[in-house]
């Protein structure tokens, strides 16, 4: 019986699970896959093209709206200069108006609206230039003669046929001079 003790007991015979054999596990890449990465790229191109056309939408906002505003500052600035000069317009035409003025009261009236018509020209920032005496300056005298004055020296404006007009630095009209040797 010794024999028998040694012996390990005997399992009763049981259907044995076939052994689980390790399962090949598809090895996943560690970083995005391909889709991932495709995916990403079209979001980030998509962004992009949004921001793009959204720049240019406001570009060509931006565009229209200072077109409008430079239309609107040369009306404003038209309408500015008008109305300084409708006054002197209304004191010329009642001077013709006029059928029984002496020459002496439309001189008197010719000269009042000259007057008038100068401080306008002040109030707009127009300055007259080139009077008998003044340094010839190419830039904004136009000679169209020339004379012998040793009264004036050389280069010298002798006779102003038509007198210059600018704002500011900007020449509006070069003054038509004659000019000393």
């Amino acid at each position: 019986m010794k024999e028998k003790e040694n012996k390990a007991p005997e399992q009763p015979e049981t259907e044995q699970a076939p052994e689980k054999k390790p399962e090949k596990k598809e090895k996943k890449p560690k970083g995005p896959t391909l889709e991932e990465i495709r995916a990403d790229y079209e979001k980030a191109l998509q962004e992009k093209d949004d921001k793009f056309m959204r720049l240019a939408a406001e570009y060509d906002n931006f565009r229209k709206r200072s077109s409008r505003e430079r239309e609107g500052v040369y009306a404003d600035a038209t309408i500015d200069a008008v109305k300084e000069l409708l006054p002197v317009l209304d004191n010329l035409e009642r001077a013709l108006a006029q059928e029984n003025a002496s020459a002496e009261d439309l001189g008197k009236g010719l000269k009042m609206t000259l007057d008038q018509f100068a401080k306008a020209f002040e109030k707009l920032g127009v300055e007259p230039f080139g009077a008998r005496g003044e340094e010839f300056d190419p830039q904004i005298h136009n000679a169209v003669m020339q004379a012998e004055d040793e009264e004036l020296g050389e280069n010298k404006i002798a006779q102003v046929f038509a007198k210059g007009y600018k704002i500011g630095d900007r020449v509006i009209r070069h003054a038509m001079v004659q000019v000393a040797k």
